[in-house]
């Protein structure tokens, strides 16, 4: 919501996808009322096996041209990878990854044909490690941003920009604000979505690229890079068991 309505005050018109269709009508109705946009909500479960495919079947059968595509659709699971269930854990790759790709590939080739032309995919901070107890989880977004990461590359000559957005924790008041802000060490752990929203707008404005928002998000991704591999998952590990 954080990404359509920061567009729609920039006065971009929108394509809505999500599987909740009352919600979904009546965030569009309030963005069309608020804002002097066009913003149609399409629903769908972008989980579901050919959804990225068949949502972009519907923007070409309707003449609906894409010149920004934010695949931002994904959930998590934490707890032991057997004990989870197989179909939970497959639905998660099919929305985190499958959709990315499907809807990607299928809506390239329009976007080429337009003058301004983007793409945004929200990672997470979580694919730069193995986390026991979201090993898939983790997995699927380790996929998302080296996926991003080389098509912003093979894409680069084509005027294509790509974003890969990393952000770690958010807060999850409506307003994006913290009830009671960090203080002291613990300031900028947290972070609101309209302040994640607005570095990825930032870095797309400014040529794409790999973001991480906030301060230790930064350095906790490039800490890493000091730690042998092998003993990163054991240290994750202990931090997050459930």
């Amino acid at each position: 919501m954080a990404f359509a309505r920061e567009l729609a005050q920039r006065h971009h018109s929108l394509v809505l996808a999500a599987r909740s269709t009352e919600s979904l009508s009546a965030f569009a109705s309030e963005l069309r009322r608020e804002y002097p946009i066009s913003a149609l909500a399409i629903p769908i479960d972008l989980s579901s096996s050919g959804a990225g495919q068949s949502l972009a079947d519907q923007l070409s059968s309707g003449g609906i041209p894409i010149d920004l595509l934010v695949n931002n659709a994904g959930f998590g699971l934490r707890g032991e990878f057997r004990n989870q269930s197989l179909e939970r854990q497959l639905e998660m790759l099919r929305l985190n990854n499958q959709a990315v790709v499907e809807l990607t590939y299928s809506l390239l080739p329009g976007m080429l044909q337009l003058e301004q032309r983007g793409i945004i995919n929200v990672s997470s901070t979580a694919g730069f490690q193995p986390i026991p107890f979201a090993s898939a989880y983790s997995a699927t977004k380790a996929f998302l941003t080296t996926f991003s990461l080389a098509l912003e590359q093979e894409l680069r000559s084509s005027g294509v920009t790509v974003v890969t957005l990393c952000p770690g924790r958010l807060r999850k008041n409506e307003n994006g604000t913290a009830p009671h802000p960090a203080s002291g060490r613990w300031i900028d752990m947290y972070q609101s979505p309209e302040e994640v929203v607005r570095d990825a707008l930032r870095a797309l404005d400014n040529g794409g690229g790999l973001t991480v928002p906030g301060t230790l998000n930064k350095f906790s991704v490039f800490a890493q890079r000091l730690i042998p591999r092998k003993l990163v998952p054991r240290l994750v590990a202990r931090m997050s068991r459930v």
